[in-house]
């Protein structure tokens, strides 16, 4: 028996491919630079916590994964993980989506720049971000009589510290090296390292990380 022409039986029809989903429409300029700008916040008052991502993501409960893909301003948060993320990282959930300084892309007035508590360590003030280069300028204080227990730590890229002033003991692979005031130092980040501050005042330096992935 024959069936109309454009008539399609219902073995036919279950068969048949179902269609992709259109895509979903890009996120326009203004919601793209805000996702940036979170994830850059919360990646840098991670990296002054010297928490690794899965760590971060473990205290928060969520995935590494997904961390990342916050991180480099792919996804948005959910509200939930954005204040849980906040928490974890000393921070009110509205201090992660502040609006950017007002200074230029040229120059950064250090008198815009926060400090972020490096654990007991000291502080560290991010005074460049730069995500297309990889590169992260910093200038971080040490307290003096800093914690000599704490653990060292590895991660992806290289590392560069110039002591501007006082006394620094960096560990790279369990062996110790004292800098005094003008001494540079540098070492792939995948080497375990730690530092502390063995002087009786504040080690001042300035620190370049080039994150290689």
């Amino acid at each position: 028996m024959s069936r109309p022409p454009g008539k399609t039986t219902r073995a036919e029809a279950r068969s048949a491919p179902v269609a992709a989903p259109a895509p979903a429409e890009p996120a326009n300029e203004a919601t793209a630079q805000m996702l940036g700008l979170v994830g850059r916040r919360i990646r840098e008052l991670r990296k002054a916590r010297d928490l690794t991502l899965s760590q971060l993501a473990d205290l928060c409960g969520i995935s590494s994964s997904m961390l990342s893909m916050v991180e480099r301003g792919l996804t948005a948060p959910s509200i939930a993980s954005l204040m849980v993320l906040a928490e974890a990282l000393g921070k009110t959930a509205s201090e992660l989506i502040a609006a950017p300084s007002s200074a230029s892309d040229l120059v950064v007035r250090g008198a815009d720049v926060r400090p972020a508590e490096m654990s007991a360590r000291g502080v560290r003030r991010v005074m460049k971000e730069d995500r297309v280069n990889g590169v992260t300028i910093s200038i971080n204080e040490y307290a003096p009589d800093g914690d000599q227990d704490e653990p060292a730590r590895a991660h992806e890229g290289h590392e560069y510290g110039l002591l501007l002033e006082g006394e620094l003991v960096v560990e790279v692979e369990g062996e110790a090296y004292q800098l005094g005031s003008g001494d540079l130092i540098s070492f792939a980040s995948r080497r375990p390292h730690r530092m502390w501050n063995e002087g009786v005042s504040v080690a001042r330096s300035i620190w370049v990380d080039i994150d290689r992935k």
